[in-house]
């Protein structure tokens, strides 16, 4: 570490000012640390033995069909979830509609510095009471089911090294993955996923279609779905204000985007409140009211005060669009191809991903509310539940397991429900 002289810093100083230069020396002191210790390595998902490689693999396949009417033995993988995360939320809801139709389930939870299995239990029975699986640690070698199923990349990785005796076994997407980071290592090994010849199962066009352009491999398809017993329009008066999901350590939400644009669209209406759930939004002259983590009811209840709200995601759809549009909100949302193939309702408003471009369509929402009978027409056309993409996977689940195997596709493509 080059540390800079006495005059250095004055002259930082005089020109930045005290916070700025000492942020600098934190950052620096941080870096040094992170080498001497190789704290780093810490952050890397999967323990080394755990990292597959599918120009090696070699999958015991199914031994024999266990036939449609049996209740299956199904383990699903996954890490140990924190309050309020979305995507297990969706993966909880179709361990559900599996539950519901019979089949016994099991959550095993990875985690490669360990964790507290009491204590991750405790928050799936508080936050997703409706899963009855028992929860316990991904074991070391995983048999005894009818089928597993994988649901990030680093369970796809653990599945395809500790699952290799003869079983069913499959992937629900919920995102392309390798989209969450640059190019290198880490988008490579969760790109490398898609060829463990796991029964891949997509939630949506957008990663049906990254998978196919980008490794060349169909995928199962399944629709998106969208609580509406709890995101329902209950406010037709008066609104005021716009909504933003704030997660500034996760860039594939647009966070820095999103709070440049606020930071514009505040000059132009300050009249109109600003409220912010997720991540508090530090260092910022922007007023504001940080909600912190809502429970889904608080959150309707926000949302059906408000406007308009932001609603971006860069690896798939945000669920958070088709909520705010049933509250009867304008949810302005990040424009692409992949994008609009995944939230077809109208009374969305599109628009480029940039500052400028978003700030301009939060305040054409708000110059221009909507009429009493436009808000129930486009909250009407939210989706009605999560019930057909439920049936979905467990469709392909339970014919995967009742036919032989087949290994990865690349050329099928069944699609639930649409």
């Amino acid at each position: 570490m080059t540390v800079p002289s006495v005059w250095e810093v004055v002259r930082r100083t005089r020109a930045t000012g005290p916070r700025d230069v000492s942020r600098r020396v934190a950052r620096r002191l941080a870096g040094s640390l992170t080498a001497k210790f190789d704290t780093a390595e810490l952050d890397f998902p999967l323990l080394a033995q755990d990292i597959a490689d599918s120009t090696r693999l070699l999958l015991e396949p199914p031994l024999t069909a266990v036939g449609p009417a049996r209740e299956l033995e199904l383990a699903v993988l996954c890490t140990p979830p924190g309050p309020g995360s979305g995507g297990h939320t969706t993966l909880f809801r179709m361990v559900s509609g599996l539950e519901e139709r019979g089949h016994r389930c099991a959550l095993l939870l990875y985690d490669r510095h360990g964790s507290n299995l009491d204590e991750a239990t405790a928050i799936i029975r508080r936050h997703w009471p409706k899963v009855r699986a028992e929860v316990r640690p991904v074991p070391p070698i995983l048999e005894g089911y009818d089928g597993c199923i994988a649901s990030s990349w680093e369970t796809a990785h653990v599945l395809a090294t500790r699952g290799r005796t003869a079983m069913h076994r499959f992937y629900f997407i919920q995102d392309f993955e390798p989209y969450f980071y640059p190019r290198g290592s880490l988008y490579s090994l969760a790109e490398d996923t898609y060829r463990f010849g796991l029964r891949n199962i997509a939630l949506g066009h957008m990663v049906a279609s990254a998978i196919r352009d980008n490794v060349g491999i169909d995928s199962a398809l399944v629709p998106f779905g969208c609580d509406t017993e709890v995101y329902s329009l209950r406010n037709l008066g008066k609104r005021r204000g716009v909504v933003f999901y704030a997660r500034q350590t996760v860039d594939r939400r647009g966070f820095l985007l999103g709070k440049l644009a606020l930071e514009e669209f505040h000059q132009r209406h300050p009249e109109q409140p600003v409220h912010i759930y997720g991540d508090p939004v530090t260092r910022w002259d922007v007023p504001h009211t940080h909600h912190g983590k809502l429970s889904p009811d608080d959150l309707s209840t926000l949302y059906n005060s408000c406007l308009a709200g932001l609603a971006m995601s860069f690896t798939n759809i945000s669920l958070v669009a088709e909520e705010m549009l049933a509250c009867g909100m304008s949810p302005v949302v990040n424009d692409h191809p992949f994008a609009r193939s995944d939230l077809p309702a109208q009374g969305v408003i599109w628009a480029q991903a940039t500052p400028g471009a978003l700030a301009d369509a939060m305040s054409r929402a708000v110059e221009q509310p909507r009429s009493s009978r436009q808000t129930i027409t486009f909250a009407g056309a939210a989706r009605k539940g999560w019930a057909t993409t439920q049936e979905g996977v467990a469709r392909i689940i339970e014919a995967e397991v009742a036919g032989p195997f087949r290994g990865p596709r690349s050329t099928d493509n069944f699609l639930v429900g649409e």
